[in-house]
């Protein structure tokens, strides 16, 4: 994988769109200071991961947006781009090119771009560890900055070599389990002290379901004793109950059997009312008033017509009225009665007689030629009255004759009445003493409701229910009532003892359990968390370790090689230097020890191992007892001797050198150029430089410089790499 170009864009100095193209080999940038060459620099350690505006020569991040000049505005936003070629499938992602973007805003917000597909800052970071690049390590090396190799710290020179071998990806995940391992150990005390709060409550109520177990233990003894008594109780209730019903339905049907003979002599009784003659002779009876009645009344009309018939003939020698006439009305009168023999016609013959009383009436006002004929027809009707009340009288004597026969047959009816009627009265006896013994019948059946309810009042007042009752389990006979009453009491006086549950502290005995359950699960999730991050640790820290050792013994071969040739002599070494912090529990610091030490008794805890790389130097003509001794030339050649070597065992996709020749002199400077175009087949050169060397060893050739208005413009040239 190598650098194909770099895409800035309102960087730093660079306002508008900038592009530069590298070629596999060597590219030298060159301008004059303060044209923006260190921008570009700048740019490519930012897109690297860079995060510290300091390092990027600016105090705050906003400050690698251009911010204008007095001919040109300023823009609101930067953007760098790497285009890397990836055919070799270094990389490993399966992509033959791949972009890499960041970009910054004014108000300090960044993004991050993989291949156009937005991603965080760690994504970034990986991809470029993954790649043995990064800005730990020598992959940018700012100006200034030629003896950083020298003048860093033990541990930062190991950092600067584990991100050239390529085991920064191992640290960054050694780091993030070191987090993760401490935020789970956090989180394992937190719940480990939540635990220790919740268990002195845990306890509390656990005492108490103990006694509410116990209370249970109590309530299923004294639920079976229950059980069993008023399964027995209701058990007797029942059979006696049953045995009444059993009778009571007996009974009940011999009154049915009773009930059905009384009606059927009650039928026999009516029957023979149905036959007698009490009614005939009543309705005689009812016809002998009727007819006497009648007869008295035509006996009245009679008289008054012969009332009338004497003043009719007073007056008969006075006019014309003839006794003739009169008799014609009275024969007409007559012949009216003569069909009154019935009731309905006696009514009508007195209304016949009313007509010929009012007509007689007629007659007495009437000229004297008319009082005769009147007066024959009154005489007439008094013979036909007195005939019908002969004919009257005849009916009397017949219905008396009737009335008399009826008499016989009504002592014969009464005879077969009295019969009936006795055995009918026999019958209602008979069924009234039944009725009675039903009616004691049902006052027992009372009874025993009366013991049944009181039965379920003691059942309700243990929480019971009727219901509930199965079959009586007693095998041992009928049981002793009143010992098991006295268990009931007893044990009912121990449930009052143990006292009621509490719903609410029961279900917060539930809920704190649970919670403890959960935290404790939690506990061993941590536990186990930690475990592995431990183990995870530990891998990472045994693979850094031996390939590190693995690497550094190449390093050194080729450290020593490259410091004989910058300093024509003299031998160079790098040793790794390691040291444990021990700390006791009590707080007191520690001290450094070896790393033969082991850890002493319990009161004492290990921290992470400290490893460091220290230089070791021969010079050829001079000794030095530390690196403090050497010149700022000198510094830089030591630093160049190691940044070869380590490239030759571990080369880097690309450098990026920043006038890390400058305090070279001319021969070392020649020297430098030709170690970079030796280890061109290994890796990519990117030089900002003012050395003719180096431009002469260059396959591209970029110029820097400053436009009027304050931006920087770039110019190249492709030159011929083999010129010598």
């Amino acid at each position: 994988m190598f650098l194909k170009s770099l895409e800035l864009n309102g960087f730093k100095s660079f306002a508008q769109k900038t592009v530069l193209e590298f070629p596999k080999g060597i590219t030298a940038i060159v301008g004059p200071n303060g044209s923006g060459k260190s921008n570009i620099i700048d740019a490519i350690r930012w897109l690297l991961g860079e995060r510290e505006a300091k390092n990027l020569r600016g105090s705050k991040i906003e400050n690698l947006i251009f911010a204008g000049t007095p001919k040109r505005s300023r823009v609101g936003m930067a953007s760098v781009g790497l285009f890397f070629d990836n055919s070799s499938g270094f990389s490993q992602i399966d992509f033959s090119e791949i972009l890499v973007l960041r970009r910054v805003s004014r108000d300090g917000v960044s993004q991050y771009f993989l291949n156009k597909s937005e991603t965080r800052l760690k994504d970034i970071i990986d991809f470029f560890a993954r790649s043995r690049l990064g800005t730990k390590g020598l992959t940018v090396i700012n100006q200034g900055s030629s003896d950083l190799f020298v003048r860093v710290s033990p541990e930062e020179r190991r950092v600067m070599i584990e991100e050239v071998l390529g085991l920064r990806e191992f640290q960054i995940k050694k780091s993030e389990a070191e987090r993760k391992l401490e935020n789970t150990n956090f989180n394992l005390e937190k719940v480990k002290a939540m635990i220790e709060e919740v268990i002195p409550r845990l306890r509390m109520l656990k005492r108490q379901t103990v006694k509410w177990q116990k209370r249970a233990e109590v309530e299923k003894e004294l639920k079976e004793l229950e059980d069993n008594y008023f399964s027995f109780k209701a058990g007797g209730i029942n059979e006696e109950k049953q045995k009444i019903e059993f009778d009571l339905k007996a009974l009940e049907k011999r009154i049915s059997e009773k009930i059905s003979e009384l009606r059927i002599f009650e039928s026999e009784v009516k029957k023979i009312e149905g036959q007698s003659s009490p009614h005939n002779l009543n309705l005689l009876r009812s016809r002998k008033n009727e007819l006497s009645e009648k007869y008295l009344k035509i006996q009245k009309e009679l008289s008054r017509l012969e009332a009338k018939l004497e003043i009719l003939g007073n007056q008969e020698a006075g006019g014309s009225f003839g006794e003739g006439e009169i008799l014609n009305f009275i024969g007409e009168i007559k012949d009216g009665l003569k069909d009154g023999l019935a009731l309905e016609e006696i009514k009508e013959a007195a209304a016949m007689i009313e007509r010929l009383i009012s007509r007689i009436d007629d007659f007495l006002n009437r000229p004297q030629n008319r009082k005769i004929e009147e007066l024959r027809e009154l005489e007439e009707s008094r013979q036909g009255l007195i005939k019908e009340i002969g004919t009257a009288e005849e009916g009397i004597k017949e219905v008396e004759k009737s009335e008399s026969e009826i008499a016989l047959g009504l002592e014969e009816f009464n005879k077969r009445f009295q019969k009936a009627y006795g055995f009918f009265e026999q019958k209602k006896d008979e069924l009234s003493v039944l009725e009675s013994q039903k009616q004691k019948i049902l006052f027992e059946k009372e009874k025993l409701d009366l013991k049944f309810r009181d039965l379920e009042v003691q059942m309700s007042q243990a929480g019971r229910r009727i219901e509930e009752l199965g079959k009586s389990e007693i095998k041992n006979g009928e049981p002793n009532l009143m010992e098991v009453e006295k268990q009931m009491f007893k044990l009912r006086a121990e449930l009052a003892n143990i006292g009621e549950i509490d719903e609410f502290l029961l279900k917060e005995a539930e809920t704190v359990e649970k919670h403890h359950n959960f935290l404790s699960s939690q506990v061993e999730d941590l536990e186990k968390a930690s475990d592995d991050l431990k183990i995870l640790i530990k891998e990472l820290k045994e693979k850094i370790k031996n390939e590190f050792n693995k690497a550094i013994h190449l390093i050194n071969e080729k450290f020593d090689h490259f410091f004989r040739l910058m300093f024509e002599g003299g031998h160079a070494k790098l040793k790794i230097k390691s040291s444990k912090l021990k700390v006791k529990n009590d707080d007191s610091s520690g001290e450094n020890e070896s790393d033969n030490d082991e850890t002493g008794d319990g009161e004492e805890q290990e921290q992470e191992e400290k490893i460091g790389i220290e230089i070791e130097l021969n010079l050829p003509k001079k000794k030095i007892t530390n690196l403090e001794m050497l010149s700022g030339g000198e510094k830089s050649l030591v630093s160049v001797a190691a940044l070869f070597a380590l490239i030759s065992v571990s080369p880097p996709p690309f450098l990026v050198l920043d006038e890390i020749d400058a305090a070279l002199d001319e021969r070392n400077s020649r020297r430098f150029a030709n170690l970079v175009k030796e280890s061109v087949s290994q890796t990519q050169f990117i030089v900002v430089t003012h050395n003719r060397a180096v431009m002469e060893i260059a396959d591209v050739l970029y110029g820097v410089t400053m436009n009027e208005d304050g931006t920087s413009k770039v110019l190249s040239l492709k030159l011929d790499n083999q010129k010598p």
